[in-house]
């Protein structure tokens, strides 16, 4: 199996930030190189945690910069930090994405009756183990919520780490109740009150917030994998869809794959590790949503 390392550049928590990944030296494309698929046989996928559990930054990979590395979101010309909705502290889970998928802005969910959020599908990976921004995590599939967020289809895979102690006993949505009670329930409450704060309505689920199960979310992980892989080999479509960046290392037969000479490699920097930046202090204030019920 691949060994993937992130490579850090610029202080976290600064808008220089941009966390690119690296195999066998080489930078590669977090969003198309690496594969969806650990082992398929054995439904093992492979995540990139783009946030880490109890944290509050909101990273998530660019689709637009060249090889897509991890950066901070801005609004406004400002970092973008998750709040705290009492009695959640930042992220509950390891937070991240499949590679090679893509949730397809022109095409409109059956049973959602909302088309895709332009962006791979987002994972929330509920394992004991806290991550790190640019881990890729073995996980295998249990179930999928659709938030559906500000008019658009924003699928929720939930997912759970290989090695985790718990993963044996973890096998279908309904596991997760018996041995995690509560974790579905709350998982509903962050993502319908998250935006409150910042003076957003309450975001809606489909099929009345319920998890659907392994099997339907498996259905949507391959829709979506189809859907990149008509995005990684249409140059047209990338632009079409707001010049998201197809340029890859690793995938054959792609009009975009770069070869290791190209002087894109050369022009990102090497590995810094700077210390972070400070996080204002706002940003560990507790909000009490009065709509939410625990």
């Amino acid at each position: 199996m691949a060994q993937y390392t992130p490579r850090y550049i610029g202080a976290a928590n600064t808008l220089e930030y941009r966390v690119f990944q690296e195999e066998a030296g080489q930078i590669v494309s977090p969003w198309h190189d690496i594969p969806l698929f650990a082992d398929q046989n054995a439904g093992i996928l492979n995540m990139v945690v783009e946030v880490p559990r109890w944290t509050n930054a909101k990273l998530e990979i660019s689709k637009e910069e060249p090889l897509n590395p991890i950066k901070q979101d801005i609004k406004k010309g400002k970092l973008r930090f998750v709040r705290n909705c009492f009695p959640h502290h930042g992220y509950i889970w390891n937070y991240g994405a499949f590679p090679q998928t893509w949730e397809d802005p022109t095409v409109q969910h059956a049973e959602t009756k909302a088309k895709g959020d332009n962006d791979p599908l987002d994972v929330c990976e509920i394992g004991e183990a806290v991550g790190y921004v640019g881990q890729v995590k073995q996980v295998k599939v249990l179930g999928i919520m659709a938030l559906l967020d500000e008019g658009e289809t924003d699928w929720k895979v939930i997912v759970v780490d290989v090695t985790d102690p718990l993963a044996s006993k973890l096998n279908d949505i309904e596991d997760v109740e018996r041995h995690l009670p509560g974790l579905i329930r709350a998982t509903n409450e962050w993502f319908r009150i998250y935006k409150i704060p910042d003076g957003k309505p309450e975001n809606v689920f489909a099929f009345s917030g319920e998890a659907k199960n392994k099997k339907y979310a498996t259905e949507i992980i391959h829709e979506c994998h189809e859907a990149w892989r008509r995005l990684v080999a249409n140059g047209d479509i990338a632009q079409a869809a707001g010049n998201l960046s197809i340029l890859n290392s690793r995938v054959q037969g792609s009009p975009a794959q770069a070869r290791p000479n190209d002087p894109i490699f050369s022009q990102i920097q090497p590995v810094q590790n700077l210390v972070p930046a400070a996080i204002d202090p706002s940003i560990s204030k507790w909000f009490y949503i009065s709509s939410a019920t625990v």
